[in-house]
């Protein structure tokens, strides 16, 4: 059985508070909703750290082919 601390992590980062956390990424979108609705009113400040979010959807936009073949430009 795998020990927890080896489940992956991701960054959130909360600049209105100045803190950044790492969360066992099953836990993220709970983390973030819960840190907004407590902290926050609601209002969208945590989030995922902003250049993995892009990271992530450039190899999701990679991945489903839609930033197209440099070797067919």
């Amino acid at each position: 059985m795998a020990d927890e601390t080896d489940d992956p992590t991701v960054p959130v980062v909360c600049p209105e508070c100045g803190t950044e956390t790492a969360v066992p990424i099953d836990d993220v979108a709970d983390a973030v909703e819960r840190h907004n609705d407590g902290v926050h009113d609601g209002e969208t400040v945590a989030q995922v750290d902003p250049e993995l979010a892009e990271r992530v959807r450039d190899l999701v936009a990679e991945d489903l082919g839609l930033l197209g073949d440099p070797a067919d430009d």
